[in-house]
């Protein structure tokens, strides 16, 4: 019995389109876990076109990922920042706000976070 696993992200198991048209999240699912592209349209902000989508304070996801174009502002609610850009792999804890840097669309590859992200409580 074989265990490879082939899924693409231009075919995602499920599409979460981010408020206003800023972006989306494109998210493939595996029993070992799911990992997900997203992309930023300049001008996004989790602030503005993620919690009202998350209803939580700051964005609650761990991220575990990998920048593959544009750049990020991260910045944690104790105030701590980082910005991310092409090429750069992020670990990111629960508990911040982010935002394009930028006129360039931002995507980002993560497989620990998006499983829950952006998606709507019922």
């Amino acid at each position: 019995m074989s265990g490879l696993v082939r899924k693409n992200l231009d075919s995602p198991d499920e599409t979460r389109p981010f408020e206003k048209g800023m972006g989306k999240l494109q998210l493939v699912n595996a029993e070992r876990g799911s990992v997900g592209r997203a992309v930023f349209e300049p001008g996004w902000r989790w602030s503005e076109h993620v919690k009202p989508i998350a209803e939580t304070e700051s964005c609650r996801a761990a991220h575990t990922g990998y920048v593959i174009s544009g750049r990020m502002k991260i910045v944690m609610d104790d105030g701590e920042a980082m910005e991310y850009g092409p090429g750069d792999f992020m670990i990111c804890p629960p508990g911040h706000d982010a935002w394009v840097i930028g006129d360039e669309q931002c995507i980002v590859i993560d497989w620990q976070g998006y499983a829950d992200y952006a998606k709507r409580q019922s």
